[in-house]
């Protein structure tokens, strides 16, 4: 009969950790929930940011985003969140949603700076923030005034 080592680093366990740190290394950072978020008659996959940094982050350092993509800001409390277009390598329009989901402001076809970037700032408080591919709010007639389902 032969005598078998068992260890915490078994086989099935082994091959567990090893996944866990493949994950933990070759995720994106910014890989997080999605949110379906409707405005008019069109919704998109919007990932959803919580984090002082995530929403630091944002789309930055991404190539693109689909017409069917956005990303969600959501902050503690209502405010005139700014926002600016340093290091995107596309263009933008951004739209401020109040708690009740009514939209408070957009930005359309914001380019990308690098240098002296121009802060945004909404014309109202908000509780979260959409960004879109430029022409998004166009394309699909969003307004002021809209509500926002989510």
């Amino acid at each position: 009969m032969q005598n078998r080592q068992t260890s915490i680093f078994s086989s099935p366990v082994k091959k567990l950790v090893t996944l866990g740190v493949i994950v933990f290394l070759f995720v994106p950072s910014w890989a997080g929930e999605i949110k379906k978020v409707c405005l008019q008659n069109v919704c998109i996959d919007a990932e959803v940011v919580r984090s002082d940094a995530s929403r630091q982050q944002g789309l930055s350092g991404r190539e693109k985003l689909s017409d069917t993509e956005g990303m969600f800001f959501v902050f503690e409390r209502e405010e005139r969140h700014s926002f600016w277009m340093k290091s995107m390598k596309f263009s933008l329009d951004i739209i401020w949603i109040a708690r009740d989901g009514t939209i408070v402001d957009i930005k359309e076809l914001l380019r990308p700076c690098d240098l002296l970037c121009e802060s945004f700032v909404p014309s109202k408080k908000a509780l979260y923030v959409l960004e879109v591919g430029a022409g998004f709010a166009k394309r699909h007639n969003i307004t002021v005034g809209s509500k926002v389902r989510f």
